[in-house]
């Protein structure tokens, strides 16, 4: 098992790729601790994964400091440490010219997408340095490194991501503490098909075909494979891997 006995915590885990990611990690022999908004959603999540011993769930909205700190209390109580945080939790927001954006709708895009990934860093850092190891994985994207018309503050907000990971890398890696960020490309997950119905909402369907015939390998990623470079940067396979960007988008930004 490749992160047999680690503690791995898991923001938004009850999407697609954070409900990959917590079922991979559990079968590769991690504990975990699961955030979500929704306490059913977690619940369900929970049943589905079938593994009480190794799992637990703390309801955490991205931008709300005392649950933060709650859900890595948890780790430590019920687990007794923290190796692992992945900060996946995020949001498209609207899609539409960045004229057009009101200042709420623009700041909320990056409020949850970039304080909400560095209120982690802020509280889980530290509990790594205590114990001069750990792996922090922020969930970055494709528009992390390019920009996409309509998608003004998400693009932001995720080019913003990857700055703190190598701001982070510098500051931390002295504790023997590895930030990085993981980009997906188009994957088959509920954001992408929120992000066809907002562009098309006749016929979203169009959009999956536009945009797969722009990715060299022609589909859309799933949220397994993303969930596997998760795994390999949260692994000691990663060991002297710290402070960049790894890409998972079937080459859509190689152009």
């Amino acid at each position: 098992m490749r992160i047999e006995g680690k503690v791995a915590l898991i923001t938004g885990a009850t999407g697609g790729i954070g409900s990959a990611m917590a079922k991979l990690f559990l079968d590769e022999g991690a504990k975990v601790v699961l955030t979500g908004r929704s306490q059913e959603k977690l619940s369900s999540l929970l049943e589905t994964l079938g593994n009480p011993d190794n799992a637990m769930s703390c309801v955490v909205e991205a931008l709300d400091e005392g649950a933060v700190k709650k859900s890595l209390e948890v780790c430590q109580s019920a687990f007794g440490g923290l190796d692992v945080i992945v900060a996946n939790a995020g949001t498209e927001g609207i899609v539409q010219p960045l004229e057009a954006y009101s200042v709420n709708d623009f700041n909320q895009t990056l409020m949850v997408n970039v304080t909400g990934v560095w209120l982690y860093l802020k509280h889980g850092l530290p509990l790594m340095r205590q114990r001069s190891a750990g792996s922090f994985i922020a969930i970055s994207s494709g528009a992390g490194l390019v920009g996409f018309p309509g998608l003004c503050p998400y693009s932001a907000s995720k080019h913003a991501v990857c700055g703190m990971v190598k701001t982070a890398c510098l500051e931390n890696a002295a504790h023997g503490i590895r930030v990085n960020a993981l980009a997906p490309g188009p994957t088959d997950t509920r954001m992408m098909e929120s992000l066809g119905e907002q562009i098309n909402s006749d016929d979203p369907s169009a959009v999956r075909e536009m945009v797969s015939s722009n990715v060299p390998m022609q589909r859309y990623g799933t949220s397994e494979e993303i969930a596997n470079l998760a795994l390999f940067l949260a692994s000691d396979e990663s060991s002297f891997c710290n402070g960049a960007v790894y890409l998972a988008d079937g080459g859509f930004t190689a152009a």
